[in-house]
């Protein structure tokens, strides 16, 4: 059986922004044997790119290596303006287990992965979720706080020393979170209003760090090209909260806020059921059995 690994590195660059980095990243991807690039999206507003890979343990490893030291390159974050929070030129990469694969091999992934990525390019790191060293660094939140501009005073407390390197950033790609995941689910929903804060005031009604949803982590921007207002999501576990749920609730909160939703969004990739559990719900759809009614479910199973 085939051993797959995704992995979905996010960097502090956006093809509005630099079309020819943007292109040198996704080229590299593409260029590594073993390794499929299955997704790139990019957002001027949150200035980040983020790509999908797949491949064998060994190629995906390989190429969020490459990927890395290409941004490295390209990346000057003393430059770097965006909405989205961020502390390196590859500001977080996450490994998940897909097919053939445990947690527990994708932990020993990150944490080769970010003893390399000292050794040859003195880029410090933090390992977090699965792979945290501390229940503290779990949370990515946690561990980007202070963004790149407060993260050399940041590393000099006694608790924030790197899990790999020094106690200093690297001086223009900043400093990177490697860890082992579950699949995460990036949601946005857009509100037909210019008024940021009602953005934040709904992402702190619903994040689970503020008492809302488990496993939603949620933001307030603004998507200045738009002019609009968006609720931007983590939901790192869709079968504790399923999307439908923080959807109803963004719906509810932004129409007590005088305004409503115009649109939603999926960045990068999300597991099929995720999507199926939103159309089982508002299609009512009784007795529905996702592994026998959904056709494409229905033939990978006839086919094994």
């Amino acid at each position: 059986m085939a051993r797959l690994v995704e992995c979905i590195p996010n960097f502090s660059i956006s093809k509005e922004k630099d079309e020819a980095g943007y292109d040198a990243l996704v080229n590299t991807a593409k260029s590594i044997p073993g390794c499929i690039l299955f997704d790139a999206q990019s957002d001027g507003n949150h200035n980040r790119t983020v790509l999908t890979l797949l491949g064998s343990p060994e190629a995906v490893e390989e190429a969020a290596f490459q990927l890395t030291k290409k941004a490295a390159e390209l990346i000057d974050m003393n430059k770097h303006v965006g909405e989205h929070s961020r502390m390196g030129a590859t500001d977080v990469i996450p490994f998940v287990p897909t097919m053939g694969v445990t947690v527990e091999e994708c932990v020993e992934i990150s944490r080769h992965l970010g003893q390399r990525i000292w050794n040859e390019l003195r880029i410090p790191s933090f390992l977090y979720e699965d792979s945290a060293t501390r229940e503290e660094r779990r949370n990515l939140a946690n561990c980007r706080k202070g963004q790149f501009e407060g993260m050399p005073e940041k590393l000099l407390q006694p608790e924030w020393a790197p899990d790999f390197g020094e106690r200093k950033i690297h001086p223009t790609a900043g400093i990177t979170a490697i860890g082992a995941r579950p699949p995460l689910v990036a949601f946005n929903v857009n509100l037909a209003t210019s008024d940021v804060q009602i953005a934040k005031e709904i992402a702190k009604v619903i994040r689970a760090s503020s008492g809302g949803f488990k496993a939603c982590k949620a933001m307030g921007f603004m998507l200045e090209d738009r002019g609009i207002a968006q609720v931007s999501m983590n939901m790192v576990n869709t079968e504790v909260t399923p999307i439908y749920v923080v959807y109803e609730m963004i719906r509810a909160l932004a129409e007590r806020y005088g305004t409503h939703i115009v649109g939603s969004e999926l960045v990068g990739l999300a597991p099929a059921k995720a999507l199926l559990d939103c159309a089982e719900f508002y299609l009512k759809l009784e007795k529905f059995d996702c592994k026998n009614q959904v056709m494409e479910y229905h033939l990978i199973d006839l086919m094994e």
